[in-house]
């Protein structure tokens, strides 16, 4: 059935916003939670060198956990579909993030802020991509820019809620307010009204049993046969090795640079208005941006942002620092919002829920590794300048990598073409060779008659 283009997706809409805001809200905000950690759990400690280190560990799984589960979350999806899925996952965030309140060091919240919430995370937000396709399509571009504005908004806010909540009534009640959040995302899961079949009515049937499909059908590798796409599946990853740290690291950086005369709330606000303006902009310049070439887009996000973590530690004037994460949440948001249009174009729309599955998940590795090894090298050093200048290598490595990918693409595309041509020319040959004989044979029988 067509998309109704609006009715009750636009209520689906406004639920996916919310979901975008919370998830990403609470996890981009880690960096002011960081600090109140540190202070918390630190207890003014000197003689724990690793102490940064440990802390980092609780925002980067967590980041990490929301993309590592992707890939099971797009199958489980495809199963069960898009409302029990995000419900369920909305219910384990909150039991994750109401745990994390109770806990009196920091090894627990391992688990409970940094798999337990993140895992109810990732499966409360992916069904919010997939049933956005179900209401909406000439209309779907500006939809899903009205949904991920959502994570901007909170973005912007949640900070200084966070800085007012953890000054006035500490951290763990300061989780527990944001347990709010989640159990809102929990109610507006339920707004996911599916208008197309999952595989357990396909299978089995409103009343029959439900029945797994061919394991073919629940993991498709196939898009792993498409050269582009694996080195695009590559060279992502490769590039955010460096991406999150200044999201976890960068309030205390300013912290230990600029003491408390500073307020480092506002980096974050930069960040997120930028963020948000960069999706609307470069998601209509890639609609003008043909194939694959939209990769070049990417490229350029890259190279930016790497060239901006290199200049965090050179920024001893706040407002360098300003101007540096305004230019990085431009790019940020560049980056993020062409990345469906570009798996679109190199697997294909059949493939692209789980070749974006696939990728996120690839992406979980270095965004989990990446903030912990820049803490160690602040407590081993005494500062964040050389983690900051290692962070921004990755994005321009990774940068280097995309380039090739259209000219690998245009290739794999005449390749496909010359296929079919071959096949055609042989083709016309078999039946040129056929009404050969035909004549040839036709004509003595035609003699013989006229003779007769």
């Amino acid at each position: 059935a067509e998309p109704p283009e609006g009715g009750w997706g636009w209520v689906v809409m406004l639920a996916a916003m919310w979901c975008n805001g919370a998830v990403f809200g609470i996890q981009n905000s880690c960096g002011v939670l960081f600090v109140s950690m540190l202070q918390l759990f630190g207890g003014g400690d000197e003689d724990d060198k690793q102490l940064t280190f440990k802390t980092a560990w609780v925002g980067s799984l967590s980041m990490g956990m929301v993309f590592f589960c992707s890939p099971i979350v797009s199958i489980f999806t495809d199963l069960f579909g898009c409302r029990k899925v995000a419900v369920i996952g909305a219910a384990v965030g909150f039991a994750g993030l109401l745990s994390s309140s109770f806990v009196s060091t920091i090894e627990p919240l391992y688990f409970t802020y940094g798999i337990l919430f993140a895992c109810g995370c990732s499966f409360a937000y992916q069904p919010s991509l997939v049933i956005l396709g179900q209401y909406f399509k000439q209309r779907l571009g500006l939809v899903n820019g009205i949904v991920t504005a959502g994570s901007s908004l909170f973005t912007v806010s949640l900070p200084f809620l966070l800085r007012v909540l953890i000054d006035s009534v500490g951290l763990y009640n300061t989780l527990r307010v944001l347990c709010i959040l989640m159990f809102i995302l929990f109610l507006a899961g339920f707004t996911y009204k599916p208008l197309v079949s999952n595989a357990k009515d396909k299978e089995g049937g409103k009343k029959g049993k439900f029945r797994f499909p061919p394991e073919k059908k629940i993991c498709n590798f196939s898009v792993f046969k498409v050269l582009s796409y694996r080195i695009w599946a590559f060279g992502i990853p490769a590039a955010l090795f460096g991406y999150f740290v200044p999201y976890v690291h960068l309030m205390n950086h300013v912290k230990d640079r600029f003491g408390d005369s500073v307020p480092e709330e506002v980096l974050l606000l930069c960040l997120g208005i930028t963020s948000g303006v960069g999706r609307l902009i470069f998601g209509r310049v890639a609609d003008y941006i043909p194939g694959a070439k939209k990769v070049y887009l990417q490229v350029a996000s890259f190279f930016f942002i790497g060239l901006m973590s290199m200049m965090i530690p050179l920024c001893h004037v706040f407002g360098g620092l300003i101007a540096v994460c305004l230019f990085m949440g431009l790019f940020d948001g560049c980056f993020i919002c062409i990345m469906a249009p570009i798996a679109f174009e190199l697997v294909g729309a059949q493939d692209v829920s789980q070749a974006i599955g696939f990728l996120l998940g690839f992406m979980s590795i270095p965004m989990t590794v990446g903030p912990p090894i820049a803490g160690l090298l602040r407590d081993h050093l005494g500062t964040y300048d050389v983690a900051f200048y290692l962070a921004g290598v990755p994005p321009l490595i990774g940068g280097a990598i995309l380039c090739v990918i259209p000219w690998v693409h245009e290739r794999q595309k005449l390749k496909e073409r010359a296929k079919p041509v071959d096949g055609e020319t042989t083709e016309k040959m078999l039946e040129n060779e056929n009404t050969l004989v035909l004549d040839t044979t036709e004509k003595p029988i035609k003699e013989m008659e006229s003779g007769v």
